[in-house]
């Protein structure tokens, strides 16, 4: 557990960043682009999520464990939609995809409602299920941290919330990887048509569009690395039904693994941004000298 704080700083400091940096963009005249909102949305996520891991407590037991269940859902989900929406905006392939991309802010506040309740339904039956401080002598339990535990559900139950969760990562996952190939064939082509174009000793710099879109696949092959090994580890303490620390500290390190390293990604992948508050805090030194 004393390993996951150093971790958990790093996380909810970048992400707060992150965060604020796109607030501000807003107040100061920067357009919003397609993207911005699912990466404010990550950031938020993220942050909620690293706050509500490992902290014990009784009724907050319950509602910290469902929390931080719901945040790991919704991380998954807004990347998806964060990667769907930066190939739509690398290059729309249909007049739909052009009018989408123009007017698409409330379906994607709308989507994102939904996302939320559906995430909060499948996650239901852990504010039924977790327990403080359990009785150590009762059989089918399964300890999550040092004071909450997880009740056996009957198999029926069990069974379909699985199967909502699994529904739920395959789709967003398969969307991912579609998404992916599709921003990869994209550059391929486009590599093609540069090579062409240009001379091999004058090549063509990266546009900060094709920066932002390499940094997204970036993430996402990220994610899908640490989604792996989380759901092997997973496996390991499902099987064994106990509490292994070791185990439970390393999961806890490689779930929020994603949430500490892609703001810092976005971060530094997000020039368009970090470009607009410099000359905004530049113009302002430059009128408080002037007067």
């Amino acid at each position: 557990i004393n390993a996951f704080y150093p971790q958990a700083a790093i996380g909810i400091s970048a992400n707060t960043f992150l965060l604020c940096l796109h607030i501000a963009a807003v107040f100061v005249g920067h357009n919003p682009r397609l993207t911005d909102l699912p990466i404010t949305h990550l950031a938020l996520t993220h942050i909620l999520m690293l706050l509500t891991m490992g902290l014990p407590g009784d009724f907050k037991c319950k509602v910290l464990i469902f929390l931080n269940r719901v945040m790991r859902g919704l991380s998954i989900c807004t990347t998806c939609v964060l990667s769907v929406l930066q190939a739509v905006t690398i290059r729309p392939s249909s007049p739909w995809l052009v009018k989408f991309k123009l007017k698409s802010i409330n379906p994607i506040v709308w989507l994102f409602l939904f996302l939320w309740v559906f995430t909060m339904c499948i996650s239901s039956n852990l504010l039924l299920c977790t327990v403080a401080i359990p009785n150590k002598t009762q059989p089918g339990i399964l300890t999550l941290t040092e004071h909450c535990s997880l009740l056996l559900m009957s198999y029926r139950d069990r069974s379909l919330f699985l199967a909502l969760m699994a529904f739920r990562d395959v789709l967003f996952l398969g969307l991912m990887v579609i998404s992916s190939a599709y921003m990869i064939i994209l550059f391929h082509r486009h590599e093609q048509q540069s090579v062409s174009l240009h001379s091999s000793r004058c090549p063509p710099k990266s546009s900060p569009e094709q920066r932002a879109t390499h940094s997204i696949l970036l993430l996402i092959s990220f994610y899908e690395i640490m989604y792996c090994l989380d759901s092997i580890i997973s496996l390991f303490i499902g099987m064994a039904w106990t509490r292994n620390p070791i185990l439970l500290c390393l999961q806890m390190l490689v779930a929020n693994g994603y949430g500490t390293i892609s703001p810092l990604v976005l971060i530094r992948a997000d020039t368009q941004i970090t470009k607009v508050m410099q000359n905004k805090w530049k113009n302002k030194a430059k009128h408080v000298s002037l007067e």
